[in-house]
């Protein structure tokens, strides 16, 4: 349960921040001109590497 609130608290994070805080598109502007599609490759992407390294660092607890 814990690692799903983790992933879940990363994930509303990140779509937050890109949507609602950043209004001024001065974190996120390097990606104005990408279509839709690299967008969400890049956000999955971002998600599972995340995902890999919190796994991996917590490989000997589980």
């Amino acid at each position: 349960m814990n690692s799903f609130l983790i992933f879940l608290i990363l994930i509303l994070t990140i779509f937050i921040d890109y949507y609602w805080l950043d209004t001024d598109r001065k974190r996120w502007g390097w990606m104005k001109n990408w279509s839709t599609r690299y967008k969400v490759f890049f956000f999955i992407g971002f998600i599972a590497v995340s995902s890999l390294i919190y796994l991996g660092l917590n490989f000997k607890y589980f």
